[in-house]
Order: structure tokens, then sequence, then C-alpha cells
């Protein structure tokens, strides 16, 4: 018998794939939940990203990424795409890559998912949540909130620790730790990061493109590009879900990461003080918002005029000095960042178990045998677009695998 802890979409598609791939022992799949699936249902706006049209281990942080490569190899794109079609979701292309359903309801995901659960002979016990699973003399003990089951193999599909109020709070990974397997020491990724200071109250619902920057000296600046969202709290939108985590991981680790916006991406200091000047010539009693408003939106580029000190100056009569401080606020802007929106908000978690102590063509524990892990219990995260997903299926399909092999 076997045991997959943790119903979410990395442990639906290990139950799944087994069951596809030839188990014959019986598959029990636990959750706590008493409705399976509640990551899957809020995912894409409610619209569930199932992966994205072209996924490389490039767009993974964490472990090694020869390791992740290996992993979506054996079930990459093109096999998701297919597998979804098979179980009646076919899915569209949209921007950047992301695929979606054609329904474009992540309930029409999820229905078919446990549809084939049912189909394939899994037996899925929603409601009954595992408490600990420890090793006995032919396999494991899963003692759950309703009585103890004995299998033979185990695996671990509970998560990391975003969106808690779906059931993730870290349980696996202790598990996982008393099993002899190490935790890289865990952050929110792709979550809002919160400001300080008053800038971003008055541009809340404000949306728009930037180049974001994360400077912490010791590495590589981190760039992103992409829409940013003003908000009452600080900042959110695709780019600044995909700098968190690198923020964040930079935080943790004991530096002091800057993060810097350009609110003109592609243009730098230089065009940007040549463009003041070519305005100022040309029409020299328009004001400064007026004209930054050209390329900004308006409440933005009221914004930046007036924490320049220059809200009610014209071009005419701004300093060589009250520009440049206005070009730096524009193109080089500190984004004051005191903290994030925490797990309750985070779309994924970085940190969890490193891929090296799992074999990669198994998903087995190098540290206990019969024992297996999956999705977000591993040190693996994506940036937003689908690629999270990815992982779990994928995973999922690389467990199944193992899980056919003879213990």
């Amino acid at each position: 018998m076997i045991a997959i802890v943790g119903a979410g979409a990395a442990g639906l598609a290990t139950a799944i794939f087994a069951a596809r791939r030839g188990v014959t022992e019986p598959i029990l799949l636990f959750e706590g939940a008493q409705r399976p699936g509640a990551k899957i249902l809020v995912s894409g706006g409610a619209r569930c990203n199932v992966t994205n049209a072209v996924v490389s281990e490039r767009d993974f942080s964490g472990s090694p990424g020869h390791l992740v490569k290996r992993v979506l190899r054996a079930f990459g794109v093109d096999e998701t795409v297919a597998f979804f079609r098979e179980i009646g979701v076919p899915l569209h292309e949209e921007e950047h890559g992301k695929l979606f359903p054609d329904a474009n309801r992540s309930k029409v995901v999820l229905e078919a998912l446990l549809a084939e659960v049912q189909r394939r002979g899994v037996r899925l016990l929603a409601g009954e949540r595992v408490v600990d699973v420890a090793p006995t003399d032919g396999g494991y003990g899963v003692r759950t909130s309703r009585g103890e089951h004995e299998v033979a193999r185990v695996v671990l599909a509970t998560g990391g620790l975003s969106l808690p109020k779906t059931g993730s709070d870290g349980l696996g990974l202790e598990m996982a730790r008393r099993f002899g397997h190490s935790v890289v020491p865990t952050t929110p990724a792709l979550v809002p990061l919160v400001l300080a200071g008053s800038f971003h109250a008055p541009l809340s619902g404000v949306a728009h493109e930037v180049e974001l920057v994360v400077r912490d000296g010791s590495r590589k600046p981190f760039r992103r590009t992409g829409s940013l969202l003003w908000t009452h709290f600080g900042v959110s939108g695709p780019v600044v879900l995909d700098v968190s985590r690198a923020y964040l991981r930079a935080s943790l680790e004991g530096s002091a990461p800057v993060l810097e916006a350009n609110l003109l991406p592609g243009r730098d200091f230089a065009w940007t003080e040549r463009e003041l000047v070519r305005l100022a010539a040309q029409t020299p009693r328009a004001s400064v918002a007026r004209a930054l408003g050209q390329e900004l939106p308006q409440a933005v580029a009221q914004a930046v005029a007036a924490d320049a000190g220059c809200g009610e100056t014209t071009l005419g009569r701004l300093t060589r000095d009250e520009r440049r401080t206005l070009v730096r606020g524009i193109v080089e802007r500190t984004l004051p960042v005191s903290g994030s929106r925490g797990y309750s908000f985070a779309e994924a978690t970085a940190g969890g178990v490193p891929l090296a102590e799992v074999n990669t063509a198994t998903m087995q524990s190098k540290r206990k045998p019969g024992l297996f892990l999956v999705g977000e219990m591993l040190d693996v995260d994506g940036r937003i677009g689908g690629f999270n997903f990815q992982w779990a299926w994928s995973s999922g399909w690389v467990a199944a695998g193992g899980l056919a092999r003879p213990l």
C-alpha cells in the first residue's frame, strides 16, 4: 500500500500518474481539508495558470539547475498539455506564454483531476489529516486524525508554508527533517512587498510597467521588468512578485538588500535628463508633473514631482540640481521595503528539502528508502507564470515512475 500525504497539485499528479504507470498496490491519498485542491482553485485569479509555453531550469530558483532540468525533462510542457487534453481540459496560450484552461475556470482543472483520481481507483481520504509518519518494520505507520494505516511507501506532498488557510503549515518539512533530511530555511516567494513611508499610499490602484533591481552588494543585481501595482500597503503586481524572492532571501542571509525601481524601463539617467532639457526648451512654462505625465501615469508623475520638491515648478525654472534629483527619482527610485505580506499572501515558498537529497530519477529520498518527496516540499520555486504548477506535474510524474518500480 502507498500513502500520498497531501492532495494538492503535486499529490494529485503523483496519485494519477502512479496508477497510470502500472502501480498495482492500493494508493491512499490523504487530505486534511474536506475539499482538496484549495490552492488550485485560487490560482491564476481563479483561472489556474496550468503551465507555461516555454519552461526550463532557468525559470526556477533554489536547488541546482541541472537537477531541476532532469525532473522537467522527464515530463515537460508537451506532455502536460497532452495530459490535460486527455482528461478533458484543453489549454490555450495567453500573454507571456501562460497556459490556461479554455474554460478559464480553476474549478474545471480541479474537477478533472479529482475525476481522474476516482477513475484510476485511487482512494481519496479527504478530511483525514495526517499527523505523523513513522518507520516500522514493514514500511511506515501513518497516523491520521481518524486512525492509523500501515503502508509500504510514503509520498510527502504537503507543500510549503504559502497560503496557510489551504492547510500548508510546514508539517511535511518537519517530517522530512525527522527522517534525516536537511531543510533550507524558508521565506515567502511570489509575494507582495510592504513599503515604509507614504509615497505609495495615494497611488493605490495604479499599475504601470517598471524595471525593478534588487541590489545586495554580494552578487550580481537581480533585474526584472513588468507590471507593478501600487497598493495601500506598498507594491504588488507580477514584477514585484518575481523579485520578492531575491529580496527576501538576501535579507534572510544577512545582507542589506535595496530594491530600486526604474519607472521608465529601457530609459537611463542620461536619456531622461536629455528629454527633460528638450522639453524645457520647447515648453518652458509646462509644469514638471504635466511633462512627466507624457511618459508616466499622471498620478505617478505628480507624486514623483512632489517628492522631488518640484510639484509646483515649471520646466523652465528647474535648476540643474533639481533636474538631476528628479531624474534619480524616476530611474533610480529606492523603494523602502519594510517586509512582505507573508505566507498568507505568498503564491509559493522558497526553501525546503534540497533536491540533491532525493534521486531525481525517482524522487525517492536518499536518506530513507520508501520515502518520496514532490512539489513544494523541495527547495525549488519558479517565477510567476505557471512554472510552479509545471514543477508539481513533473515531480509527480517522476515520483510515479519511482513508485512503479519494485521496492
